[in-house]
């Protein structure tokens, strides 16, 4: 027995697994059973290393991932906000936000709308959790149920992100509740299809506008001042902006220009709420 173990650490020392500073095995060497038992697999251990972390290989590559996941801290770095990751949007996750939207609409739960389609309730789970690719011919089940054309529940699949571009001087305008009092509104640009709505306006007050304080909508509001000075009311605090400063409040409390200081006047506003 101690002769076969002798023998094999004879051939993996004529194959210098050794690696590194420690001195290589020498096959003519008398050594006790132990001790070349314990030398051999020291340097089958070393060989196996050097091999797994060689560059390229599975367990190398395996590893470079590993550490990549152990630093959030990096991936923090592509974004300046602390919005969550982009999520890829299939077309099951955009069907089944439909089906979700437009049940909830029509006052079902999801065992009615499964019952009224002639599906299983776990079908209609799944599709509208996005775990499953429905067939045609359910999905125009489930748009008759809801009592809806079939093309609806594909409308807000987009293969592209949405993008507004609008050139200097050429924003829409548009009449707001301010109009009557000499407000101008620029609207720069259109939010797209989700589950925000947002509302970007270039607004002027000239020679001739009035104060105005019962604006009040649901969401935030953010207002960036850019030209003349003025005392904007929030609920039972006024504050004096000029150019540079910026304000972003609740815009379900009343709000709006108490006192115009310096005109004319131009501020950014953009206005962010839930669609409903």
């Amino acid at each position: 027995m101690w002769k076969s173990i002798k023998f094999r650490h004879k051939k993996m020392a004529r194959a210098e697994f050794s690696v590194g500073p420690r001195q290589r095995l020498n096959p003519d060497e008398n050594l006790t059973p132990s001790r070349g038992l314990r030398l051999a697999i020291r340097d089958a251990i070393d060989a196996g290393s050097k091999f797994a972390n060689a560059p390229g290989s599975i367990m190398a590559e395996k590893s470079k991932a590993r550490a990549s996941k152990a630093r959030p801290a990096d991936r923090a770095l592509t974004t300046g906000s602390g919005a969550p990751e982009v999520r890829v949007r299939t077309l099951e996750d955009a069907i089944g936000a439909q089906v979700h939207d437009f049940r909830k609409a029509a006052g079902l739960t999801v065992s009615e709308l499964a019952s009224a389609a002639g599906v299983s309730t776990a079908m209609v789970s799944k599709i509208e959790n996005g775990q499953i690719s429905a067939s045609l011919s359910t999905l125009n089940q489930l748009a008759s149920a809801l009592n809806m054309p079939l093309t609806m529940l594909l409308a807000t699949y987009e293969g592209r992100r949405g993008c507004s571009y609008v050139k200097k001087g050429q924003g829409l305008d548009i009449q707001r509740r301010g109009t009557k009092v000499g407000h101008l509104y620029q609207q720069l640009g259109q939010s797209f299809n989700g589950t925000i709505a947002i509302e970007p306006y270039l607004i002027t007050l000239s020679r001739g506008a009035e104060p105005y304080t019962q604006f009040r909508h649901e969401g935030l509001e953010l207002i960036y001042m850019l030209t003349g000075e003025v005392s904007y009311l929030h609920g039972d605090r006024s504050y004096h902006l000029e150019p540079g400063d910026c304000l972003l409040f609740d815009s379900a409390e009343f709000h709006g220009p108490k006192t115009l200081i310096t005109l004319p006047m131009t501020y950014l506003s953009i206005i962010v709420y839930p669609r409903k």
